[in-house]
């Protein structure tokens, strides 16, 4: 990006898959993590919420976001385990157009140098019309881990998404 272009602000959301959060059981921290993570590097969190683990609402929550043009970017934490509740990974497909298989998979072989477990992540990112859906893990600690992998290039593939890159960016 050429010094003399400012930086875009680019507006994220972050929706936390959680039945007992979404009943206020439990306090969501995976969800305060990435917007404290990623403010940081330029992003406003316009759209913050708890949702219980089931497929349609969180269909109904991504289509929201992106056909609405509410965030360039959607930020899911949750869900993406090998519980029967775990269905973010499937309903992120179902409403996505586009995989961005790299994603998930530079923060699983990150995540894979911590822990072997990684491995059964099913974490998945794809894009909506023009928003980036990224679904993340679900504790505070690998949501940190992964964000650290993806934030720098993560700002250019949005720019591209949404008509914003520098010619001179690489």
């Amino acid at each position: 990006m050429s010094e003399n272009k400012e930086k875009i602000i680019i507006k994220a959301a972050v929706l936390t898959m959680s039945d007992k959060g979404s009943r206020g059981e439990r306090e969501d921290l995976s969800g305060p993590a990435i917007k404290e993570f990623i403010e940081p590097y330029g992003y406003e969190v316009v759209d913050y919420k708890v949702i219980p683990d089931d497929f349609d609402e969180i269909r109904k929550e991504i289509k929201r976001i992106a056909d609405e043009d509410i965030a360039n970017v959607l930020f899911t934490t949750g869900g993406t385990g090998f519980s029967q509740r775990d269905v973010t990974p499937d309903a992120t497909k179902a409403v996505c157009s586009r995989e961005v298989p790299g994603i998930p998979e530079a923060m699983r072989a990150a995540s894979m140098q911590i822990t072997n477990k990684a491995m059964l992540s099913r974490a998945y990112a794809g894009i909506r019309k023009n928003t980036l859906v990224i679904n993340m893990p679900g504790s505070p600690k690998a949501v940190k881990e992964s964000l650290e992998v993806i934030i720098e290039p993560l700002r250019h593939g949005i720019e591209i998404l949404i008509g914003e890159a520098s010619e001179c960016a690489r």
